[in-house]
């Protein structure tokens, strides 16, 4: 995977607040699934914080029109985005748990996981619409907020990160890029991580701090 885009993700994702509840609208509606083929060896399945790489088409399910598909956007390659993170609709975080790669499923997304209330106007989808997808999922890997990560970040195992520990991390992924970075540029991600995470100020990012993708392994 290219640095930049591994970069970015791995930055976006250090400030992504909580979840929130569920809404009365969401707690009597439900995403429903559909898997149209599963593949019989199936080691890996997909979980929240994992990074995943997947077409899908998506669909009013009121009259079948299409209002989305990732093989026509932009070079037609499938879109990598992290699951559980609020990168794609809350109904798609849902619905594509548990996959296998290569797996594929058909979905329904009530408005309550969708647009609600007020659409989405950009992508012709009307106030409180129902929606379809069709997925594939073609690989899933290990995310940068995953438990795994915070691990090894965590070189001394005191279940907090130092600035120390992330400089380091931050430092074997800056090696990777094919364009050299100055140190004030990496010192800059570094004071940005913890502007966005440290939110007690005491110069370690803690496993709430870390929140996203707990696992109860944590």
């Amino acid at each position: 995977m290219h640095f930049l885009f591994r970069l970015a993700v791995f930055l976006s994702l250090w400030g992504c607040p909580n979840a929130q509840g569920q809404t009365k609208e969401e707690i009597t509606e439900e995403v429903k699934i559909e898997v149209l083929h599963r593949p019989e060896n199936c080691s890996k399945t997909s979980r929240k914080g994992d990074l995943l790489n997947a077409h899908y088409d998506g669909y009013l399910a009121k009259d079948g029109s299409k209002f989305y598909c990732s093989r026509t956007q932009g070079e037609g390659h499938p879109k990598w985005f992290v699951l559980g993170v609020g990168q794609v609709i809350k109904g798609l975080d849902i619905a594509m748990m548990d996959m296998c790669p290569g797996e594929k499923r058909k979905v329904i997304i009530p408005p309550s996981f969708a647009y609600g209330k007020e659409g989405y106007a950009e992508r012709k989808i009307p106030p409180n619409a129902t929606l379809m997808f069709e997925i594939e999922l073609y690989a899933v890997t290990k995310g940068p907020r995953s438990i795994e990560t915070f691990k090894q970040i965590d070189t001394d195992n005191d279940r907090q990160l130092s600035k120390a520990e992330i400089e380091v991390y931050l430092q074997k992924d800056f090696e990777k890029d094919p364009k050299p970075r100055d140190k004030s540029y990496q010192n800059a991600v570094l004071e940005d991580i913890f502007k966005k995470n440290d939110h007690n100020g005491d110069g370690f990012i803690s496993p709430k701090e870390y929140n996203v993708h707990q696992h109860d392994e944590l």
